[in-house]
């Protein structure tokens, strides 16, 4: 349940402001997409910085992170192989 109240607590703030920088919600596409973006960004800062602060360097910390991957997942087609020859094998355990 805590999730959730978060969540909505969350939303009240990114409403809040919202109004503060004049934008309507829902929020034109490019808008929202630059806010979601920003949203990706925010949830990296505190792992990336804590492990800053340990003594790692930027790089690093961001490769622990695994920022690359949450922020931007993967390319389309990029496990295309994979799919391919997961299918080839099960069409073949059936002849």
């Amino acid at each position: 349940m805590k999730p959730y109240i978060f969540s909505f607590l969350a939303g009240i703030l990114a409403g809040a402001v919202y109004y503060l920088i004049g934008v309507q919600s829902p929020a034109p596409p490019t808008v929202a997409l630059v806010g979601l973006l920003g949203i990706l960004a925010g949830e990296q800062i505190l792992p990336v910085a804590r492990r800053m602060l340990s003594g790692i360097k930027l790089n690093a910390a961001w490769r622990e992170a695994k920022c690359s991957q949450h922020m931007f997942g993967s390319l389309p087609g990029a496990h295309v192989s994979n799919a391919a020859n997961k299918d080839h094998r099960d069409t073949s355990t059936l002849s």
